[in-house]
């Protein structure tokens, strides 16, 4: 079975089904005939019988088909089904389309529709309709209600927020609207989806996220580790597993909103347990998506390897460590222009330090806030230049603090990407290089290559030609349209024939080599 295939190989998916198969998770929904309920393949409950089985590729399909979202499994904590391809271009369009509808963040200026849709995307709202239609078999409209509802579901099992709220924060114009879609489309009131216990100002709230195997939990930990800055972010391997918590702010419908995060890694049920701050809840949609993004939870090994695997055999269960914050990243990758990791973390704990708002937490070891945005695009050229930071990098760490302020610069999954390098590369002091790495890690862009990347020539052996960039670009072609995993995976040394020995250290050396032998271009932290 592919991702996406139209129609789904109803067999292989009973089969996968049947064996409660993670790999699967999010890309097909099942929907019980003699139940009325849609559920994840993973779902715990007996296994219903394949004459009573329908499949479907999303969950608006199932629920256009009269399904609801099974109370056990929750089809809203599933991975989303994120798909590239470089072949048809309605498909590509299509996807993008439903991608910028799953982004929160692509729609702070006004409410989505098919006509802001269509023109985000550069075509009429007629194509847009055509094309999502024939892809997913629902409309743009039918799609963004399913992720409002499933939002909302979420929202009302895992919060103590009044519904009013709930309504508003999952995309609804009013109460009303919203009691009726949530009683046409599931038959029960929004009420009844409570659960007692839900949450505390202490404890925060839980919830349980999946990703597909297989997932290299020890690189990806190791990879923020070596970055860690002490008072906003630890990673600890606890009781449960290897854990991560930081402190958060975010900004949502001109409100800024702080608090702090915990994610634990349940290896056994592929499983990401997130604990969030009460102080959060009203902005939870987002937050999830972001430690979705952060820790790479929606990719598809699958599709992934199947472009991958040949070149890198090693790599299968790596992922590109994402961000919490865009504006963060792209400050501490100027941090760490040309220097090591450490010196790198050196001068962001300084920065934090100095800059960092104080917060009050449960977790001893988170006690600040990175810098906000309004506050690095005011410092002086002597504050920054006391903590160490060269005259060239205050200016570009100026130069982005004030694009961001200012809400020029968006640095998220749902920004243009193509737009959002051209201003990267605009402001002082950043490169190609960086630009990239952000679009990476930042933008979630899955093809994204810093061909002048040293550590990558020397992977690819073209280090000692006359034009290694372009010998490197002409090489990438082979890996499109997933080249963000292909540069992780040349750095963990996973083009070798056997895995690498420990992958979070090759990660690591590869970033310093890098960043040792650039002349011009600018190295991240």
């Amino acid at each position: 079975m592919t991702p996406d295939a139209t129609p789904l190989a109803d067999d292989a998916c009973y089969l996968a089904l049947k064996a409660r198969d993670a790999r699967f998770d999010g890309r097909f929904f099942t929907g019980v005939t003699s139940t009325g309920i849609y559920c994840r393949p993973v779902c715990s409950v007996k296994t219903p019988k394949r004459e009573n089985c329908r499949f479907f590729g999303h969950a608006a399909q199932a629920e256009n088909a009269g399904f609801r979202p099974c109370l056990r499994c929750r089809p809203e904590l599933a991975p989303h089904s994120v798909v590239w391809s470089i072949q048809d271009a309605s498909y590509i369009l299509a996807h993008q389309a439903a991608r910028l509808l799953d982004e929160p963040e692509a729609w702070t200026e006004a409410a989505p529709s098919v006509e802001l849709l269509a023109a985000k995307l550069g075509v009429s709202d007629r194509h847009v309709r055509r094309i999502f239609e024939t892809q997913f078999g629902v409309s743009p409209l039918q799609y963004l209600q399913t992720r409002r509802l499933l939002t909302a579901k979420q929202l009302l099992a895992d919060t103590a927020l009044p519904v009013t709220q709930v309504a508003l924060i999952s995309g609804f114009a009013s109460v009303r609207r919203f009691n009726a879609a949530f009683v046409g489309h599931y038959g029960l009131n929004p009420t009844q989806m409570r659960r007692q216990g839900a949450t505390s100002p202490d404890t925060g709230i839980t919830v349980r996220l999946g990703y597909r195997p297989p997932y290299d939990v020890a690189a990806m930990t190791g990879f923020f580790s070596k970055r860690q800055i002490n008072a906003i972010e630890f990673v600890a391997d606890g009781a449960g597993g290897m854990g991560m918590g930081r402190t958060f702010r975010v900004e949502s419908g001109g409100k800024v909103h702080a608090g702090w995060i915990h994610a634990s890694f349940d290896e056994s049920r592929c499983h990401v347990v997130l604990r969030i701050s009460d102080s959060l809840r009203e902005v939870l949609p987002l937050v999830i998506r972001r430690l979705r993004a952060m820790l790479d939870l929606d990719a598809d090994p699958q599709a992934i390897n199947a472009v991958l695997h040949a070149g890198f055999p090693g790599g299968d269960g790596l992922r590109v460590p994402g961000a919490m914050d865009g504006y963060e990243l792209a400050v501490r990758a100027v941090l760490g222009q040309q220097i090591t990791v450490a010196a790198a973390r050196t001068l962001a704990q300084r920065m934090v330090d100095k800059f960092g708002e104080p917060i009050d937490t449960p977790w001893p070891a988170l006690t600040r806030l990175f810098p906000a945005a309004a506050v690095l695009a005011q410092a002086s050229g002597d504050a920054l230049g006391q903590l160490g930071i060269v005259k060239q990098r205050q200016t570009a760490i100026v130069g982005i603090a004030q694009a961001v302020a200012d809400k020029r610069l968006q640095l998220h999954g749902g920004a243009d990407v193509n737009a959002t390098i051209a201003a990267l590369k605009a402001l002082p002091g950043i490169g190609d290089w960086t630009a990239q790495y952000i679009a990476m890690r930042a933008l979630r862009w899955p093809d994204a290559f810093p061909a002048g990347d040293v550590a990558l020539h020397k992977a690819l052996g073209v280090q000692g030609l006359k034009h290694p960039a372009r010998e490197a670009e002409l090489a990438s072609l082979a890996w499109k349209p997933w080249r963000s995993y292909a540069v992780i995976r040349a750095w963990s040394g996973a083009m070798q024939a056997t895995p690498p020995p420990d992958a979070t250290q090759l990660i690591a050396d590869g970033d310093r080599t890098a960043r040792a032998g650039a002349t011009k271009s600018i190295q991240p932290t």
